[in-house]
């Protein structure tokens, strides 16, 4: 009687189960793209970069092929980093031996036509060079070291702390690639590329034209509610109003400050302390109204994170995004990456990422800061002050 009550059931659960026989079989049959050769060197370039940079298992993405970029994505990167790698590295690690024969004149049919076949591939060679004699110098480099010290002789790998910023970066990169905000994981192989690049190199800098920005507070627009440090490092509210002339970029409604630098273009990083009752971090649009009550958001002009009463955390979108109230941060990092349209915040204490926004950036941003606190300052303090680093090898801190 159950049988018979089920049996609407049973049938098609029985075609379901050939179908999925006759999928798996098709994949089974199906013959997978084959890779070109950038593709593969791509996908050993981060296979080699995951062994020399600490915390970096983001690229096993890459090199076990989850994260397959297009032959031509693969193309441009090794052309653009071979000739950063060219430009950087001195003295040059390339070997006369690895010179690179164009071909003759008279042969340009040939060439043409090798080119053709291989897809592009096939004057690859010397940029692929550059970046592989520049990590076998990496490796060389580091293993006579280790056979000076060591009475054992034994190799250990080179590696190298990319610094608590780059770190936020990457889990942050991972975190929106995961959930399709990506297309790739490109961003994050140029980030490690640098910080190897960097610590390897006699540039000690942190990220491309070092992103960590020298953020001070512009006087000239700080509400005169606010109290600001002879350094222009600190704010928080003052007990008297003092007098401060009215002018357009003054914030004469909200306990607010902008920065003195705009940005139109790079990636800039700062960090702040923050109060514990009401505070807000971000930037604001160049053609955001600063005077009055207005509400500070994405709609106005600004993208900024705030805490209200001590646990209300919201990003300001429209409408306002309420954050979980263990997120609650002490010291924020903020990231601005002008070209990719992104503008990240981090609790730099926990390492973990706060919110992100996405927007496509046309005009100059500045820094914005916003307090309530009579006895806490609100501090923008150096990105680059750590303490004594204990890892192993390079540190781009030290």
């Amino acid at each position: 009687m159950m049988k018979d009550c089920l049996q609407f059931l049973i049938e098609p659960a029985k075609k379901l189960k050939i179908r999925l026989k006759e999928s798996r079989k098709r994949v089974k049959l199906e013959k997978k793209e084959p890779l070109v050769e950038s593709q593969l060197f791509i996908m050993e370039l981060a296979r080699e970069l995951n062994k020399i940079c600490q915390r970096s298992n983001i690229l096993s993405h890459i090199w076990t092929s989850e994260d397959l970029w297009p032959a031509s994505l693969c193309r441009d990167f090794i052309v653009e980093w071979a000739a950063v790698v060219e430009e950087r590295v001195q003295p040059r690690i390339i070997s006369s031996d690895y010179q690179y024969e164009k071909p003759e004149k008279k042969d340009w049919k040939g060439h043409l036509l090798c080119m053709l076949e291989a897809g592009g591939e096939c004057d690859m060679g010397p940029h692929k060079r550059v970046i592989m004699d520049w990590m076998r110098e990496i490796k060389s480099r580091t293993q006579v070291t280790t056979m000076q010290d060591d009475e054992d002789n034994s190799y250990f790998p080179p590696t190298v702390w990319p610094g608590e910023p780059v770190l936020m970066m990457l889990d942050d990169l991972e975190f929106q690639w995961k959930r399709g905000r990506l297309p790739n994981l490109l961003p994050a192989m140029e980030l490690v590329m640098l910080a190897v690049l960097n610590a390897y190199s006699s540039i000690k800098t942190l990220y491309a034209t070092s992103p960590t920005a020298d953020v001070t507070l512009d006087s000239d627009s700080a509400n005169p509610d606010l109290l600001i440090s002879s350094d222009e490092k600190r704010m928080r509210c003052g007990l008297e109003r003092r007098d401060a002339p009215r002018c357009q970029q003054r914030f004469d409604g909200w306990w607010c400050a902008a920065g003195q630098q705009g940005y139109t273009s790079g990636r800039h990083y700062w960090e702040v302390e923050v109060g514990e009752r009401d505070w807000r971090l971000g930037v604001a649009k160049a053609s955001a109204v600063r005077r009055g009550f207005r509400s500070l958001n994405t709609d106005t002009g600004y993208l900024t994170l705030r805490l209200e009463r001590g646990t209300d955390l919201k990003a300001m979108t429209v409408p306002a995004t309420l954050l979980p109230q263990s997120l609650v941060p002490r010291k924020v990092g903020v990231y601005l990456d002008y070209e990719q349209g992104q503008l990240s915040f981090y609790d730099v204490e926990k390492r973990s990422h706060l919110y992100t926004f996405n927007q496509k950036f046309n005009e100059e941003l500045y820094p914005v800061f916003g307090t309530v606190e009579v006895v806490k300052d609100l501090v923008i303090r150096p990105a680059d002050v750590r303490q004594p680093c204990l890892c192993p090898g390079p540190c781009l801190w030290n």
